[in-house]
This record gives structure tokens, sequence and C-alpha cells, in this order.
């Protein structure tokens, strides 16, 4: 549903009647054009990085909100979007599937969009959606239902409507799309309820499928409609029948590497949680590993083909999935690499031709599920720490429990790191927690949750659980490190001006200096922040955008972590800050 405001009507149009189709070539120059946004992650690289420095170190303290935008009505939930802003427009996703057109000069809605969501959607981790992809004269997003919209950048009418898959078996969709050589790719969401893993790639003009990829073994891939190559060996990692409903599922979308040519997509939890009924205890080669969930996979994004791929948790066992978003940047000796800071705790770097091995260091403090990484970046278990097998136990009906760190929430979740050129640090938000964990019976019903275990997060320290780290991808040093009493749960952006900045669930909006760490301004916007900051010039003047609005899946599975920040307020609004002209060059 699309609501059109007729107020100021035509002043508005006036400043959308111009728009520009964007290419193919604009966005793979959207890290240079410093002018707009136009991907997720401010280039697909997903480095998060603007060259941007008229706002910096000096001046920073001086930046004041510029304009306020409110999401309105009663759908306040986790606001965890990042902003795209092209030709004097920024388009924002908001939770329960809703995109706004807004004036980027005044802060007034242009249109809005509204998806129509049947009742029984079944998203696991609250109802936010992540951001939009633009391409021509297009802009495209997904809904809570498994679908995917191409809206009119101009009027927010709908050109084409797809379905993913069927959200009544669980399925939904909150990632931003990636678009590479005129193809719309997006992964799935649902993977606590058997689902299975996959990645599509679609005609950005007409929809239709061109490719799909799906993530676990033993199912087949289609091109042109037809079927492709089945995605590993049948059985080689997965007893039985389980790889039918395995999980693996993409839900936080891609990255593009231009110099080789490669999407690469991470995979999540294998379902069921309880990883002994996916054959954790055979020892037998990689017999249990379940691939390809918990791994980035490196695809061929005209074919879906699988390039390379690299496990980060075989024989999975506390849901530390494998999304977290993998970034290509180059190292201080050239090398091309990729960077992830898994939800295991370990922060990896693999080669960017064919995403082999380089390193693996821990980024979050006392991990007690493994106990290394070994040199072909396979963890060396620690098998007490594997939640017990209810088999085994006297009733049946529940293992033993474990105490593992990091908790399921991970090391660091879905919020995106940074990675500065000028610096060479990837700047992490990561938390400090555990959990108790147990498994538990369970059999697969559709539309279902698809367990087997049980939990309770708990921190680790009394004095906080969000921590903010600085880390040197060459040897793993952490170089700074800025701690929070909530959890963090917001994307991180690093500029030219040598500032790191992020959100608090506090409500704060904060920037860092990025080579010591020290808060250099903060503001309180009203709600907790989840979303994901951006930047960009305008009239000579350098802006910064972020949503505040407090939610995800922190105050919904987060156990006695949940119970200590439930004063948090919910919100939902837009927040854009610049600085005065006159204090450009103040000091």
């Amino acid at each position: 549903m699309k609501k059109l405001l007729v107020a100021a009507f035509t002043g508005m149009l006036l400043s959308t009647s111009a728009l520009a189709d964007v290419t193919s070539a604009d966005i793979a120059n959207d890290t240079a054009t410093t002018g707009d946004v136009l991907t997720n992650g401010m280039g697909q690289h997903l480095q998060r990085y603007s060259p941007l420095d008229i706002i910096n170190k000096e001046n920073v303290k001086h930046i004041v909100p510029a304009w306020a935008f409110s999401l309105g009505g009663e759908k306040q939930r986790g606001q965890e979007t990042q902003p795209l802003v092209h030709d004097g427009v920024m388009y924002v996703t908001g939770s329960y599937s809703r995109m706004y057109a807004i004036n980027v000069r005044t802060g007034e809605e242009i249109w809005q969009y509204d998806a129509r969501l049947p009742e029984g959607i079944l998203p696991c981790c609250d109802v936010v959606n992540r951001g939009a992809a633009i391409y021509g004269n297009k802009i495209y997003f997904g809904t809570l239902d498994a679908r995917i919209v191409a809206l009119d950048l101009k009027t927010g009418d709908v050109v084409w409507r797809k379905k993913i898959a069927n959200y009544k078996a669980g399925y939904s969709y909150t990632a931003a799309p990636l678009i590479v050589n005129g193809l719309v790719i997006t992964g799935n969401s649902g993977g606590e309820f058997g689902i299975v893993g996959e990645v599509q790639a679609r005609d950005a003009n007409t929809g239709e499928t061109v490719w799909t990829r799906p993530v676990i073994e033993g199912h087949m891939g289609t091109l042109n409609g037809k079927e492709s190559t089945m995605t590993g060996t049948l059985n080689a990692t997965w007893p039985g029948d389980l790889w039918k409903t395995g999980g693996g599922a993409t839900w936080l979308g891609g990255s593009y590497d231009a110099d080789t040519d490669t999407i690469v997509f991470g995979a999540g939890n294998p379902a069921p949680w309880n990883s002994w009924l996916r054959g954790a205890g055979n020892p037998k080669g990689n017999e249990g590993d379940n691939l390809y969930a918990a791994s980035r996979i490196g695809m061929d994004p005209a074919t879906g083909e699988i390039k390379w791929h690299f496990q980060t948790t075989p024989r999975e066992g506390w849901d530390y999935d494998g999304v977290n978003e993998v970034v290509a940047y180059t190292d201080r000796s050239g090398n091309k690499r990729w960077a992830t800071a898994d939800r295991n705790g370990y922060f990896y770097v693999l080669n960017r031709e064919d995403g082999k091995f380089v390193s693996a260091t821990p980024f979050v403090k006392n991990i007690t599920w493994a106990k290394g990484i070994d040199d072909t970046g396979r963890p060396i278990f620690n098998d007490a720490v594997r939640p017990g097998d209810p088999s085994k136990a006297i009733d049946g009906k529940k293992g033993e429990t474990t105490f593992a760190v990091p908790s399921f929430l991970g090391g660091k979740n879905w919020m995106p790191m940074a990675h500065s050129p000028k610096t060479g640090l990837f700047y992490v938000p990561s938390n400090e927690w555990g959990m108790d964990i147990w498994n538990e019976p369970v059999t697969y019903k559709k539309g279902a949750a698809y367990l087997g275990s049980g939990f309770t997060i708990k921190p680790l320290f009394d004095d906080y659980i969000g921590s903010l780290k600085a880390i040197d991808p060459d040897t793993g040093e952490i170089k700074w490190e800025v701690k929070n009493n909530a959890p963090l749960w917001a994307g991180v952006m690093t500029t030219g001006g040598g500032l790191v900045f992020t959100g608090t669930p506090e409500g704060h909006v904060k920037a860092f200096d990025d080579e010591t760490g020290e808060e250099l301004w903060s503001f309180q916007t009203g709600s907790g922040i989840v979303g994901q900051p951006i930047t960009w010039e305008m009239d000579g003047e350098q802006f910064i955008a972020v949503s505040s609005g407090w939610g995800g899946a922190v105050p919904l599975w987060g156990g006695e972590v949940a119970k200590k920040v439930n004063y948090l307020n919910q919100g939902g609004s837009i927040w854009v800050f610049k600085l005065p002209k006159q204090l450009a060059s103040a000091k």
C-alpha cells in the first residue's frame, strides 16, 4: 500500500522530477561519490567508509541536528535500517516492512509505502528491516512475508512484487538486497523454523528469477528456470534426511568483490540447534559438519555456482550462525582479503581470490566452546562445552547443561562493522556475554520452531556488556576498546575525518577518534539506536544520518540481559546532523 502526501505536493515533486537512473557504474563507485549513498554498506565491499573529512576530529563537537523524521504510528519497533540518499531524496525502510521517501533538505515526506502483511508471519527476531537497494529508476526491499518488492523511485508505486518463499513455513526476509550487474540478489530468513537457506537472483527490471542457489548440501540449484547443479554432495556431511530441513538461512545479505567477480553470502545456523541429531558425535572425517551451514560462501553472480566456502563453525551446536558480513579490503602489504567477525567470537581473515583461511583471533573475552583455531581454520572444540545429548539423559528429555561463551547472540551479531583504509583497522561492535544451554528432543513441524535447545543468556561482567573494539586485521590485536553498559546492536561507520560513528541502546549516537577511541561527540535521540549510520555531502556540507528505535533480538531473546535493559523506550525516527557552515573550519 502506497501513500503519497498531498501537502506541498508540487514543490516536493520538483525535487524528484529529475531523478537520474542509477547505473552499475554508480553502484561500483558508491564510496568515492560522496554526494550520495546508493548501497547497503556504503559500497558493495561493505567497508562502511566515507572519504569525507569536512566533519573531523577537531570540529565534530559542533555538529547539531538538521532535521528529524518520525516513522510514525504504533509501529515503533526495532529500526535497524540503513538509509540511502539519491538526488536529494533519502529512502528509509521501517519496521513492519515500510518504505519512506524523504526530502533530504527539509525532512518532509514525499511518499510512503506500507506492505500488506498477512496474518501469521513468523519473524524470529523482531519486525525489523535493514535497508533497500537502488538500481535504474527503482528501489527494492524485502518484506516480512518473504517477498521482494520493486517500487518506482519517484512515486513509490509498485512495479513488481515477487515471492521469495512461503512465509507459512517460517520464511521471512529482512536484509537489504544486493545489486550486481543488473541482478537483484537476495537471501532468506527463518533458520529457527527448519527452512532451507537460499540465494536468489532476479532481473532487476522484470523481477523474473535468473538463478537460485540453496546453501545446504543435497538441494538443487536452478539457472534460467532449469535445474543446474546440486549444492555439495548428498549426505556427505548430513545424516539421513535432515538436510531437507537443514536451516542455513542467508538472512543478512551479501557483499560483492569486483576484482574477483564474486558475491559472498553467509549461511546461518543448521537446524535443529540440537547438534546430536545432526551427527555431531560422529568422529569420521567431516561427517556431521553439516555443510554449508555456519559458512561463508563465494558464488558466481551470473550463475549462482559456488566457487568456494569457508565454514567457521562446523558441527555447530550453539547457534553461532555464520551470516556475519564479509568485508572486502586490501591489507597493508597489498594482499586482497576478506574479513569477518563471527558470532562464535573469532575474527577471521580469508584470501579474497579463493576464500582460503589466512588467520583467526578471538575478539571477545573468555571464549569457552573452542580452545582455539588450528592452522586450517578449523576450531579446536572444547567437547565439555557442547550441550549434552538428551538421548543419553535418564529421562531422555534434557541433556546436560553447559555454560558457553559467547552466548548464541554472538560475540558480534548482525550489526555491521566498519573498515578504515586510512588506519587499516576494523571497528567492531561486540558483546561480552555467555549462556546456559541444553539440548532437548525435537521433531520437525512446518511453521513451528525447530530448535531442540533451551538457553539463558547471562552477562560476563558487572559493569558492561557492549564493547566497541578497534582491531588490527594483520595481527588480531585490539588497539582500543570502548565499553558500554547495555549490549551494542547498532552498525558502525568510519570516515576520512578520522571518526568512528555508532549508536547505543541508551539512545546516544556517538563519534570516536579512530586512532584512540576517545569519545568526541554524543547526542541523545530519545530511543535506543540499533540502526546503521551513513554520511554524504550536499551543497558543500557534510551530513550524518542514523535511525533511532530500540528493538531487535535482545529484548526478545536476551534472558537476564533483556531484563537489564527493559527500561529502554521504543521509538521510530531518523535523525540527520550537520556542521554549521560558519564552524566548518573551527578548531
